[in-house]
């Protein structure tokens, strides 16, 4: 698709989009002046897409060095009057939490969205943490939409009701979510404004107008005991919009074997599995459907569940929405069973589907002696999925072909057997990033993981708590985003361990975005690169060594005075990565007559170009990147360029 479409298409125009890409739209119909991103899947696309598109929507948009630089590029616009957008992953608002937090006490004269996308089941994260439990911990209200459509049209709304109430607006989404198509129709498109005070702008963007006010910005003591006092008052008017909002609305089924016996209250993703199920067995329940989930709809929840035998609760990832529904039922007086994740209905980790809600459905439903009809005896999960699931073949993750890291996880290995180090005196931490695939064989470089930027720190509780060596790795824009802090910290309290800055020109695990050790900037334009080099040294860090990780036994020799040194020693470890495009593309490798089949390529390196097919190593073509490492490390030289064309 051609992404200029979402800012020049008019109302009425429909167009077949990403979840993601729904919501770039809808904040160029509400009006953004400003967004900022840290780059995190389920999440990327909508930074990729505004980095193409701002401009010309009039936007100013960043990927910031993380995620709470970006919560605070974003609050102080909105502060300015301006409607702001930030957007992360879900663990990347634990990154941004210190000033999300305040940002809710404080306020906003601009609309502000906080779009979090979950990750339930951890396709590509750590944890598959819940974001509602944020809006309850800051008090905040929370939209969940559940296809590209609502995404869309939730986006508008969301920016209306932060600015008419003066408060953020938590905006959650999933994986399914954010990735599902659907034909969404557009509506009008805002032009951005200011709500402070109009002044003129010699760049693309609306520009704002910062109104001080202490007591309302600056939150000593004496003032947040005032902002805590407002927020309340906000919530409060805020519970009483959700409980009339058409965000929350009832499903009705009038046909089916449990109408007007049970129902269901659910939300965002796990919606769309009860509504098929209901529908498809014809079970007529109704299902409270709630958009706008917090503050809770308490009067409209009591009155969803008056009068009937019993309420399933379908929701992703904790039971949240089953506390609320269990209070709201002792509030009232209601003499009616919940069925949710307490009582092991449904499970209570992990995203749902079809199967999974039928099954639940079913643990209560079989179990109730009444006259009720068209109802199976048992759900049994269903042949398609499963099956397909069921004959993929397991296909470990792996370092592309050609990937500096591959290199240099060869070389530190390498370094600490060639200076007689035990592997069990080696300590590894590691980060998030493509570099996590060191914790497979053969390298097995990821020892310890806690979060981004987490290695150094790590690195420095190691050196302390133990006598061992300890290797930390780091990726160029994992060091950008929290790797300074504890680079300082360990050199402050004389640490003794290796890090590893794995400078490969990009932040390339989600998708190839610029960050600030690139000379160009979120919107493509030319901008200063900070050198990596330049802060270590002014850190205090006395050991640095750049090396091309491709070149082995450099790399080797650099590592093995590393791990010798008494310190803090840092190897930056720079090629770029090999899927940046317009790399200049070289001849491939080829296995030389005199290979003895020593399999140390493919069981020391383990490139996924280089295989062992019957009774032959070979060179895969298509995947060799002619890195040269293979021809390096190969003890019987029998790997070389390939002759001819």
């Amino acid at each position: 698709m051609a992404y200029d479409q979402l800012v020049k298409a008019e109302k009425g125009d429909k167009l077949f989009l990403l979840g993601n890409e729904a919501a770039v739209r809808g904040a160029i119909e509400a009006g953004v002046s400003v967004a900022a991103t840290y780059p995190g899947t389920p999440s990327s696309e909508i930074g990729n897409i505004l980095s193409v598109v701002a401009e010309k929507a009039d936007m100013y948009f960043e990927f910031s060095a993380n995620e709470k630089v970006a919560m605070e590029v974003a609050a102080t616009a909105a502060a300015s009057g301006l409607r702001s957008f930030t957007f992360m992953k879900h663990v990347g608002l634990n990154v941004a939490a210190d000033s999300f937090m305040t940002t809710a006490y404080s306020g906003v004269k601009g609309g502000m969205v906080v779009f979090v996308a979950d990750d339930p089941s951890l396709f590509s994260s750590q944890n598959e943490q819940d974001t509602r439990n944020y809006a309850r911990l800051a008090n905040m209200p929370i939209l969940e939409p559940s296809n590209p459509q609502e995404i869309k049209d939730f986006m508008v709304y969301a920016f209306d009701l932060s600015e008419h109430f003066g408060i953020p607006v938590l905006f959650r989404t999933t994986t399914r979510v954010s990735h599902m198509r659907g034909i969404v129709e557009f509506g009008d498109k805002q032009a951005p404004k200011c709500t402070t005070k109009d002044v003129e702008s010699d760049k693309h963007w609306k520009k704002g107008f910062f109104v001080k006010n202490p007591s309302e910005f600056v939150p000593v003591p004496a003032n947040s005991l005032n902002m805590h006092t407002r927020l309340v008052e906000k919530m409060a008017k805020i519970t009483e919009e959700a409980n009339e909002s058409v965000k929350n609305e009832v499903y009705s089924f009038v046909d089916g074997a449990l109408q007007g016996k049970y129902g269901v209250i659910s939300s965002s993703s796990a919606f769309n599995y009860a509504y098929d199920v209901v529908n498809q067995e014809n079970l007529g329940m109704d299902i409270l459907k709630l958009g706008l989930s917090y503050p809770v709809p308490k009067e409209l929840i009591a009155d969803f569940c008056n009068n009937l035998e019993g309420i399933f609760v379908v929701e992703e990832v904790d039971p949240i929405l089953e506390k609320e529904v269990l209070a709201i039922v002792g509030e009232y007086n209601l003499d009616i069973p919940v069925y949710g994740k307490f009582d092991e209905t449904f499970p209570m980790v992990h995203e749902f589907n079809c199967d999974i809600v039928k099954i639940g459905f079913n643990k209560v439903l079989s179990e109730i002696k009444t006259d009720l009809v068209n109802v199976p005896e048992t759900y049994e999960l269903s042949d398609g999925l499963n099956k397909v699931v069921e004959n993929i073949p397991h296909r470990a993750p792996t370092l592309c072909a050609g990937c500096s890291h591959r290199s240099a996880y060869f070389a530190a290995v390498k370094a600490y057997e060639e200076l007689g180090f035990a592997k069990e005196d080696m300590i590894f931490a590691s980060d998030i990033g493509c570099y996590t695939l060191g914790i497979s064989p053969p390298f097995e470089t990821a020892d310890y993981l806690l979060a981004m930027g987490s290695s150094v720190g790590d690195g420095c509780g190691f050196s302390i708590a133990t006598n061992q060596n300890v290797m930390s790795f780091i990726g160029d824009s994992t060091f950008f985003h929290s790797g300074l802090s504890p680079l300082v910290n360990a050199v402050h309290n004389k640490n003794n361990f290796v890090l590893t800055i794995l400078d490969n020109r990009i932040t390339a695990m989600t998708g190839g975005q610029p960050n600030p050790g690139i000379p160009i900037d979120g919107m493509g334009h030319e901008a200063p690169a900070v050198s990596i080099e330049n802060i270590v040294k002014a850190i205090g860090v006395e050991f640095i060594e750049i090396v091309n990780p491709h070149n082995v036994k450099k790399t080797v020799d650099i590592y093995k005075k590393a791990l010798e040194y008494d310190g803090v020693a840092v190897v930056i470890a720079r090629y770029p990565c090999t899927l940046i495009k317009g790399q200049k593309r070289k001849k491939p490798m080829e296995i030389k007559d005199n290979c003895v089949q020593c399999l140390h390529c493919v069981e020391k390196l383990a490139c996924p170009a280089i295989s062992y097919l019957n009774g032959k190593v070979v060179v895969d073509e298509a995947l060799c990147k002619a890195c040269t490492v293979c021809i390096q490390i190969c003890p019987n030289k029998a790997i070389g360029v390939k002759k001819g064309d």
